[in-house]
Formats: structure tokens, C-alpha cells, sequence
């Protein structure tokens, strides 16, 4: 769908279709590759809703086409099973004009992305509090059997109120599956797929856990360290290179070393990145990294960054949406 159009009959600025006789569609909120993230009306509940419009490669036939349909829909309300403060509540999952839709809560933030591109960096106990929150996230979630396979900053949303909110599971399948479809799609982001994931392999935690590295390394330096020009050096890169190390991670320096380690079985568990993170949010040194010292890291506005993450950001209606997928 090119930018403007909007489909089944609304227009641009929303409010002509009901999607499933129930979801009024009102305005765009963004849009990806994988689809269409809309600000829409709950006309049973009378509640402002997130809904989104997943978009299938154009290239499937028409057996293909339903595959990955049905594929899309069990695997979104696989998702809607988590219930964690932390995670995007997923309303309803719904077929609509043979197209799957999902109906997900409209959380009032910034997307990490956007922090980011504002403050340009944040210190590394913030950067701490935003991971230890999005890691909550991703173990309530495997704890219902379920990955999420595309965490990034785009898809954590940061409150004023300093809730952090995992969101976009509308990618999100059980423990187990594989990352490439039977069309040979890649699932995910592909600059920040685990090594085990750019392989085609069986992803588990350690793979949600890798991109989750990649976010804390992003958080405390403003760059992806894997990124280059196309996305196939971007996954030699991720198989085959050592990231720089970073230069601002501070206390951070160890888990950030030990999520970007190319082995899923040599990562950092989940258990030991809990106690890390949570040590460094306590200031307890000797659970964290006795010998770091944080470094002085001023915010966008020149002044040092002490405050919550999304202290100079502007708050709005906003769900961040996938990037294409391969």
C-alpha cells in the first residue's frame, strides 16, 4: 500500500471504514512492511483502540496467501495470551476483508526510537531500567510459550509515567518455530536477528535476549553496531563480526558483552541478566560490574541526563510499527 492510500474504502484521514462491524478507523499512526498501524474506535466499548492492518508479501499465491493468513492469526492470539504490564494488551484478533487485523490497547508514549533520536543517548542505569522492564516483558511471554522476534527500540514505548510497554507481537510465534516462512520470508528486523536467527535456525529466549543487547548497545551509544548498506552485509556482518566495543556503556559493559556473544548457549541467561540489570538500577556495584564506572553522558539539551528516559519528549498517540521484513 503506497503512503495516502488507506484501504477498503477510508480515506487518508480515517473514519469511514468499520473493520469487523465493531473498529472505526480514524487516522494513521504509522506504517511498515508488515503493515498498517491505525488509531481507531472501539464502537462496542466506546474506547480508543490501536488497530493493526498486517500487510502480506504481494508475491504469495493465492494457497500461500493462506497459509501465512492463518499463520498471522494463530500466532497473534498466541500472543494474546501474555498478560504483563509490560507488554502491549492485545484486545482482539480479527479477519477482515481477507486481511488479518489486530486489536491492540493505544498506549499514550514514545517509542525508545524516538527518545533516542532526541536525546541521542541515555545513561547507561536508564538504559538499564528500559531493559529490565522490556527483559519482564520477554519472559512473561516465553513463560506462555511465546517469542517476540522483533524486539527493537521502535517497538518499546516509554510512558511519562516511566512504564515501558514491549509492543508489536503481531510477529510474534511459539517457542520452536522457525525464523524463515515456507515463502522463504524472513521474519523480524534483519538488523537485529540473532546470528542463530539470520541462519534460519530454531530461535529460543537467547534470540529475543541477543536483540535486547543490541537495543542496550543502541540505548548507551546511538548506533546499531551491525548496520551497514544492505541487508545482506548486514547479516554477514551479524554472523561473522565483533561489534565495536562501546565507549559509553559504562556499568552496562558486561551485559552488553554478554547479550552479543554469536553462541545462543555462551549468552547471558535470563536469570543472570535480571540480577545484572537489577543491581545496576539498585547502584550495587558488586552485582553488576565492580570495576565499571559510569561515564558522564550529557542529554540532547546539553545538560546531564538524570531524569526518567522520556523527560524532554513529546508525548504522543503512538504504536510503533514493524520495519520490512526480507
Amino acid at each position: 500500500m503506497a503512503d495516502g492510500a488507506a484501504p477498503g474504502g477510508a480515506t487518508p484521514g480515517g473514519g469511514t471504514r468499520l473493520v469487523a462491524g465493531r473498529y472505526r478507523l480514524a487516522s494513521v499512526l504509522g506504517r511498515g512492511g508488515m503493515g498498517t498501524v491505525w488509531h481507531a474506535v472501539d464502537e462496542m466499548l466506546h474506547r480508543d483502540v490501536a488497530v493493526k492492518e498486517l500487510r502480506l508479501p504481494g508475491h504469495l499465491d493465492d494457497e500461500e496467501r493462506e497459509i501465512q493468513q492463518q499463520r498471522t492469526l494463530r500466532e497473534a492470539r498466541t500472543a494474546a495470551r501474555i498478560t504483563h504490564e509490560n507488554v502491549i494488551t492485545i484486545h482482539d484478533v480479527v479477519e477482515d476483508g481477507g486481511i488479518p487485523w489486530i486489536v491492540m490497547e493505544l498506549v499514550h508514549a514514545d517509542s525508545l526510537a524516538d527518545i533516542l533520536k532526541h536525546r541521542g543517548t541515555l545513561s547507561p542505569v536508564e538504559a538499564a531500567e528500559i531493559g529490565l522492564k522490556v527483559l519482564d516483558a520477554l519472559v512473561a511471554a516465553q513463560e506462555k510459550g511465546v517469542l517476540h522476534r522483533d524486539v527493537k527500540p521502535a517497538n518499546i514505548l516509554v510512558t511519562e509515567s516511566g512504564r515501558v510497554v514491549l509492543t508489536d507481537f503481531g510477529i510474534a510465534t511459539e517457542t520452536g518455530a522457525q525464523t524463515l516462512t515456507a515463502t522463504g520470508m524472513l521474519i523480524g528486523s534483519p538488523n537485529f536477528l540473532a546470528p542463530e536467527r539470520a541462519q534460519g535456525l530454531r530461535p529460543s529466549l537467547a534470540a529475543d535476549l541477543w536483540s535486547l543487547g543490541l537495543v542496550l548497545y543502541m540505548a548507551v551509544e546511538g548506533r546499531n553496531p551491525f548496520d551497514r548498506p544492505t541487508m545482506i552485509s548486514t547479516l554477514n556482518s551479524i554472523l561473522l563480526e565483533d561489534p565495536d566495543p562501546p565507549r559509553r556503556a559504562g556499568v552496562l559493559l558486561p551485559v552488553i558483552e554478554g547479550l552479543l556473544v554469536k553462541d545462543p548457549e555462551g549468552r547471558l541467561s535470563a536469570k543472570d541478566l535480571d540480577r545484572l540489570l537489577r543491581g545496576i538500577v539498585r547502584g550495587d556495584l558488586t552485582q553488576a560490574h565492580p570495576n565499571a564506572v559510569p561515564p558522564h553522558v550529557p542529554s540532547a539539551s546539553g545538560t546531564h541526563a538524570a531524569a526518567g528516559p522520556a523527560e524532554s519528549a513529546t508525548v504522543t498517540s503512538h504504536v510503533a510499527d514493524s520495519a520490512p521484513a526480507a
